[in-house]
């Protein structure tokens, strides 16, 4: 055989003596081959370096093998750990990932959206803001991920519980005595069930809530809403940021201000990402196990697929507390420095 050519499957029907159409059988059903004939197969495909052609196992089936991923913001590390749970359910059954990134905007959604629909993917997972006339026209199985500004009836949800998320941060700073806690904050989504959940904890506490809201979630809208929130609240004792990134912004107001963490204000932040974890910041965050999240989209695609007249799933997963070095019990004396 010319080294220069892709094999094909009439190559690996060569190679193993057996006809083309038990080669197209074992690479669909293995096990109806007779153990000789499939060790044959096999021989002959990891000796050929043979790989199927996907574009041609579409034209033969109905599906793709292919899973579409609509997220609206590359730069939140929260969707490295979404993708690695999806991936980690999918891959080992043959489905590959296709990412699509739409950036905040109904329509730009709905193109990134199109796009991955014309690829003929078998489901999406969209991880941004869905309308109802939207996911209307999506024909696959479609499963939002993460909290939206309003879900439509009829979708799956697969979310963190921010709402509890925010609501264990706010408990953890008061529980470490700090009564001036202030919260940067984005406007929509999941940004707007963590807010709730630490106004609920901080009120229940008969603290003030004190809230400096931005309409995105980047570091450097962490830093103007924290500069802000610093500001109007230089007794500010303690800063819950809705997500790392932001935490990293409140991070460098704090500094601004010739302030220093924690000794001066405790920070924490939420989605506990690699940016959390990392050595120099050794950030305290609320896990919102994106991965579980990822996961668990995956397998109600799979089941949806599997039978379309499923009944809509509403899921939340439970956060946990992960605790380093940026939190740290209200220093005496503090507020009357």
């Amino acid at each position: 055989m010319n080294n220069n050519r892709r094999p094909t499957l009439y190559d690996v029907a060569t190679q193993a003596g057996v006809s083309p159409s038990l080669v197209s059988l074992f690479l669909k059903d293995p096990e109806r081959i007779s153990e000789k004939r499939r060790n044959a197969v096999r021989d002959a495909i990891t000796e050929l370096g043979y790989r199927p052609s996907r574009a041609a196992t579409t034209l033969a089936s109905s599906s793709t093998k292919s899973i579409g991923l609509v997220i609206d913001d590359y730069r939140n590390p929260w969707f490295v750990d979404l993708l690695r749970g999806m991936e980690s359910v999918l891959s080992n059954l043959g489905y590959q990932v296709m990412l699509a990134d739409s950036r905040p905007g109904e329509n730009r959604i709905k193109e990134a959206t199109d796009g991955l629909l014309a690829m003929h993917v078998d489901a999406l997972v969209i991880a941004a803001e869905p309308s109802e006339a939207m996911l209307a026209k999506t024909w696959v199985p479609t499963v939002v991920a993460g909290w939206r500004k309003g879900v439509p009836k009829g979708a799956d949800l697969i979310s963190n519980d921010d709402d509890g998320g925010g609501s264990m941060a706010a408990n953890h700073l008061l529980g470490l005595g700090h009564v001036r806690v202030g919260h940067v904050s984005g406007s929509d989504g999941a940004s707007a069930h963590r807010r709730a959940g630490y106004r609920r904890a901080v009120e229940a506490a008969g603290v003030e809530p004190v809230i400096s809201e931005s309409t995105g979630t980047s570091e450097e809208d962490g830093y103007e809403t924290a500069s802000r929130l610093l500001e109007r609240h230089p007794d500010t004792t303690a800063i819950f940021a809705a997500n790392d990134s932001m935490a990293l912004g409140a991070f460098a107001a704090i500094k601004a201000r010739g302030l220093s963490v924690p000794a001066d204000v405790s920070v924490i932040g939420y989605d506990n990402s690699p940016l959390a974890k990392s050595r120099f910041l050794d950030l305290t965050s609320i896990d919102n196990r994106s991965d579980v999240v990822g996961a668990d989209s995956a397998r109600r695609l799979l089941a949806r697929i599997a039978d379309p007249t499923l009944a809509p799933e509403r899921k939340l997963i439970e956060p946990t507390l992960a605790l380093r070095g940026t939190t740290a019990p209200l220093r005496q004396g503090w507020l009357l420095a």
